[in-house]
């Protein structure tokens, strides 16, 4: 299977995802340096946990860096076929949805945390997220990006 990173759209997706975060939060998410592939390969391999889904009335998951695949124990087809919601348990979900609509809202925020749960059914405590809407070069607003490096596992 070719790498996730390789890929024409996960690329183009990259590039909104990254553009977005600079627009949002005045820095960027990783060195932008070199082609958009090789960005595209960085933010893949970035030891920061990097997830997005789209805008569809239930989101599904369709970015995850290598970290982000490992945390849920998902590889690359199996994670974007996910839909977003079950990242977190279904008692928290309702908290989930109104730190999204916020952050609709106000375009990102960056402290949130929460309990998240992988695809075996581990609990983990995630700390100091970033989500920001990922926009496109006209602006539209085409999906939600999350990034966090603090994480603990749950007993």
């Amino acid at each position: 299977m070719q790498s996730p990173w390789k890929k024409p759209d996960v690329t183009r997706w990259c590039q909104y995802l990254l553009d977005s975060y600079r627009y949002w939060i005045k820095q960027d998410l990783i060195t932008r340096s070199g082609t958009l592939t090789e960005q595209s390969e960085r933010l893949f391999h970035s030891p920061l946990v990097i997830a997005s889904h789209g805008t569809e009335s239930d989101p599904l998951l369709n970015y995850g860096n290598q970290a982000a695949l490992d945390l849920w124990i998902m590889d690359w087809e199996q994670f974007t076929r996910t839909p977003s919601r079950f990242t977190a348990e279904p008692a928290k979900r309702e908290a989930r949805d109104r730190m999204l609509a916020q952050v609709k809202t106000r375009g990102y925020i960056s402290d949130y945390s929460g309990i998240r749960i992988s695809s075996t059914g581990r609990r983990f405590f995630v700390d100091q997220i970033t989500i920001w809407n990922i926009r496109n070069s006209d602006g539209t607003v085409i999906g939600q990006g999350a990034a966090f490096s603090t994480w603990k596992f749950l007993n």
